[in-house]
């Protein structure tokens, strides 16, 4: 083959390659945003189909997959039975990770800060207004704690994350969950509202005394400075992949519906306190079964190639059991408008 043939020859099948790539949209939760990201950028370069994301928050991932104007919603926020029957949707996790509390302290470096369940809500009560509070100052013995008034930032949208920060406040904290409640949006005691965990992590980076909750890996993205949190077990942990781990690992996924498994106040010496798992929402029914299909293969390419990918954002992927357990009900639950199942 000439030199010019062989050219022409790799023109047309990168043509082709191109010719034949599909994109699909997804929508909804921040949280697994910078995971998604990274996926959907390693599996354009290997594949040539395109994965578009927006992270809007888990309140508009529902409404947009309900409303049929996106191929997937992504949610942090399980979907109760009701509502997935109701619209006919499947829903599975796609990644765990874990939700942080981050300050902006000069004084106090990342992870030095300790706070238990019960301070943390009376912090987002507002009864504690200021950084040496005694119930501050009695779990951080020895560490200078400014004479300063805490800024609270929450977020502003309709969130996941705030469902698993709220749903966890709830469980450490009864005067919480009388006054507040847990949901994707609540009633705020105090504080000031940011636009997805982006827009959380940029007040906090900029405000001096501030305090907020974004998923882990915007903290370390941002460079912001995480306090380690009390468990169900007593123990004051870290957030890492490990703990995260920690506290999914006795999970009950099959027990739920749709999967919806709520990951917050794990027991266990090692548990991270604000785990969750991220879900992803379809329509049983499609009359865009090409599409569908490959919501499914880029699923199943992130499951089998985008574990280390994961693992280097301080996500946790998903165990194998887990995985056969979600492309069984691929098999079973999804189909095209003619009946046909579109996973084999």
């Amino acid at each position: 083959m000439t030199k010019r043939a062989m050219l022409c020859a790799i023109l047309l099948a990168a043509f082709a390659f191109t010719a034949n790539a599909q994109t699909i949209t997804g929508a909804g939760a921040s949280f697994p945003y910078p995971i998604y990201a990274k996926w959907a950028s390693m599996y354009e370069k290997q594949t040539g189909n395109k994965v578009n994301y927006q992270s809007i928050g888990s309140g508009g991932g529902q409404q947009q997959i309900i409303a049929k104007t996106i191929d997937f919603g992504a949610s942090d926020d399980p979907m109760k039975a009701e509502l997935l029957a109701q619209h006919q949707l499947l829903q599975f996790p796609a990644i765990i990770g874990g939700t942080v509390p981050v300050v902006n302290l000069p004084e106090v470096k990342a992870g030095q800060l300790k706070l238990s369940g019960e301070v943390l809500a009376n912090i987002f009560l507002g009864n504690i207004k200021k950084w040496n509070d005694p119930a501050i100052a009695t779990l951080n013995q020895g560490t200078n704690l400014p004479d300063k008034a805490i800024i609270v930032v929450h977020r502003s949208d309709g969130s996941g994350t705030t469902f698993g920060w709220t749903n966890y406040l709830s469980k450490v904290s009864p005067e919480w969950k009388d006054k507040v409640g847990q949901g994707k949006s609540v009633k705020w005691p105090t504080g000031q509202g940011g636009k997805g965990n982006e827009g959380v992590a940029a007040y906090v980076s900029k405000i001096k005394y501030a305090i907020g909750y974004v998923e882990y890996a915007y903290a370390k993205q941002n460079q912001l400075a995480w306090a380690s949190l009390q468990n169900k077990a007593g123990q004051f942990v870290q957030p890492s992949a490990e703990s995260f781990m920690a506290a999914a690992a006795n999970a009950q996924w099959e027990s739920a519906v749709g999967m919806g498994v709520i990951l917050t106040n794990e027991g266990g010496e090692k548990s991270w306190p604000v785990t969750a798992a991220s879900f992803i929402l379809l329509h049983k029914n499609t009359d865009k079964p090409e599409t569908t299909k490959a919501v499914f293969d880029f699923f199943d390419w992130a499951f089998k190639q985008g574990k280390v990918a994961a693992t280097e954002l301080d996500y946790v992927p998903l165990p194998e059991e887990v995985i056969q357990k979600i492309q069984a009900q691929w098999k079973t639950d999804v189909k095209s408008s003619d009946g046909k199942t579109l996973w084999q």
